[in-house]
């Protein structure tokens, strides 16, 4: 180990602890070392080091020494054999996590043969109707093997369901399934719209998710309590930092309500942050979220377990940055971008196509966007060290920034809920607090581009390029009648008696706050009903939500 610790302070009962962590971790048998063969340290400056609370500096001792953060590409587009295909070229290709794109209908909850679904089917993701999609999605996938992460929200009980069944049916438990479903329904009134019910029985479902798979499901993230769609809705950094914690804080409270210790779940709630334009400040924000979270989790909600603290998150390269203008130097933004997620330390991370201010991504630019992270990993050196920017300054100003701006958000938030986060987040919703900041923030924004004050490459400055014809990725007509087709099959072959018993019981389970809705669900998804027809047996009971006009 000597070689390895070069460069750290002078010993100390925090410098031995981190030692002794680090010897502790599987440390990779290669030379760590700068391109010129110079050694470097596993961290450098003062404690608290990385994997020490508060965690400013990385959740684990070792940080990217002892593993990269997973490589996550979202994909979904078309059917779901389209997806499949798609899914297989990525993991051929060195992605080590899927990451799964939604259509419009299915993340509204709607079945592909709905009149809302008309002209949207597998347009902006895979349409998902019944468990039949589900399978053919991860068909020839090991379940048991790949970490799958689904984005999807008011109907996030019922994907979770369909994947379970899934995998089920090909011998895998689900107690062995790895990976994380958004269900971070809370940020959807806030931000994205993608609601069904009212916030409150809308929490109840994600309580039940958060319970459920706390007891039959240990290596699931149940919630990731997402800042990206607030960021990408216009908010500041310091909105999306605070926005998106004191959603956490409310999960957490409304799990605790219901019973459950907050060491039994609090492990497994994971973060999903966007990594924007502004370097030093994204950074700063990533560092200033894990130091929050953890002093929040200990000493507000009482968690004793280390893991309950870690601020773990995915992050994924800003996707409403990407210019339809000169799209090719969306390329240069996405690698800073994710340079900044590194450097700020997260567990996983998407890039962004060049072409997505366009179309969904080809295949090309999809590859070219998991190349240019795989490019920050090993070919930059960012991963030998932990949190190399510690330290700085600038950085250090910039994560006490972000801290004190977000303090004051909660701080708005606990008074108008007499003491309560989630009571305050529900009152933000309600009187169109969250709306109205974000939406003060994007106008801010746009003005001052507009006015030139603020410069954005090729499109109010630097505009000379070659904006000719590129090649797009293109989901025609042809896809919706298939999926109509395969979905009238799927009816037409299902017991009719067992669906209808098995959504009578969803609604059932839905009318009483003490029983769990996922093993309803479950069944339900068994027997071929749809996710419209799930969603509709639990709205005959929860109603649904209508979004008030703030003027």
């Amino acid at each position: 180990m000597t070689d390895r610790v070069d460069g750290l302070p002078p010993d100390s009962p925090e410098h031995r602890a981190y030692l002794a962590a680090l010897e502790a971790s599987e440390l990779r048998d290669v030379p760590f070392e700068t391109m010129s063969g110079v050694p470097v340290a596993p961290v450098y400056g003062d404690g608290p080091y990385p994997g020490q609370y508060p965690y400013s500096r990385g959740v684990y001792p070792s940080m990217y020494r002892s593993r990269l953060w997973t490589m996550r590409m979202f994909a979904g587009f078309g059917t779901a054999e389209d997806t499949n295909a798609r899914f297989k070229d990525l993991l051929a290709n060195g992605v080590t996590g899927l990451s799964t794109a939604f259509d419009m209908p299915t993340l509204m909850g709607r079945d592909s043969d709905s009149p809302w679904s008309v002209g949207e089917v597998g347009r902006a993701g895979v349409a998902v109707d019944t468990l039949s999609d589900m399978e053919d999605l991860f068909a020839g996938v090991d379940q048991s093997k790949v970490s799958t992460s689904m984005t999807i929200n008011g109907p996030a009980a019922t994907a979770l369901a369909m994947y379970i069944a899934a995998a089920e049916k090909n011998g895998v438990a689900r107690g062995d399934l790895a990976g994380t479903i958004q269900n971070d329904i809370l940020k959807e009134y806030q931000a994205q719209k993608e609601y069904i019910y009212p916030p409150r029985p809308s929490v109840r479902v994600v309580t039940d998710m958060i319970r459920f798979t706390a007891a039959e499901m240990p290596r699931w993230h149940p919630v990731s309590i997402s800042g990206y769609h607030i960021r990408e809705a216009g908010s500041t950094a310091a909105q999306e930092l605070a926005f998106t914690l004191a959603n956490g804080f409310a999960y957490v409270e409304a799990a605790v309500a219901a019973g459950v210790d907050v060491d039994t779940f609090a492990g497994r709630l994971s973060f999903f942050f966007n990594s924007h334009s502004d370097f030093f400040e994204e950074i700063g924000k990533f560092r200033a979220a894990r130091r929050i979270w953890a002093r929040w989790m200990r000493e507000r909600y009482g968690a004793k377990e280390e893991r309950s603290m870690l601020c773990r998150f995915h992050s994924q390269t800003a996707g409403v940055s990407l210019t339809a203008q000169q799209p090719e130097i969306n390329i240069a933004r996405v690698a800073l971008q994710a340079l900044a997620a590194a450097l700020g330390g997260t567990q996983s991370l998407h890039t962004d196509s060049f072409d997505e201010a366009l179309a969904l991504p080809t295949e090309k630019a999809a590859r070219i966007a998991l190349r240019t992270q795989q490019i920050v990993a090993h070919e930059t050196g960012v991963a030998n060290v932990a949190d190399p920017l510690g330290g700085a300054p600038y950085v250090e100003w910039m994560t006490d920034e972000m801290e004190r701006q977000a303090e004051a958000i909660f701080g708005h938030l606990d008074e108008l809920g007499n003491g309560s986060i989630l009571e305050g987040v529900y009152a933000g919703i309600e009187n169109g607090y969250f709306v109205g900041e974000i939406a003060e923030a994007a106008y801010r924004f746009e003005r001052e581009v507009n006015a030139g004050r603020r410069i954005v490459v090729g499109v109010n400055e630097f505009t000379e390029g070659d904006d000719g014809q590129k090649e797009l990725l293109r989901i025609d007509s042809e896809t919706e009648e298939y999926q109509l087709k395969r979905l009238a099959d799927v009816k037409l072959a299902r017991n009719d008696g067992t669906v209808r018993a098995a959504l009578a019981e969803v609604r059932a389970t839905a009318s009483d706050p003490t029983r769990n809705l996922m093993p309803a669900i479950i069944d339900a998804v068994n027997a071929y009903a749809t996710l419209e027809e799930i969603g509709m047996a639990m709205e005959a009971e929860f109603g649904t939500y209508v979004e008030k006009a703030i003027i």
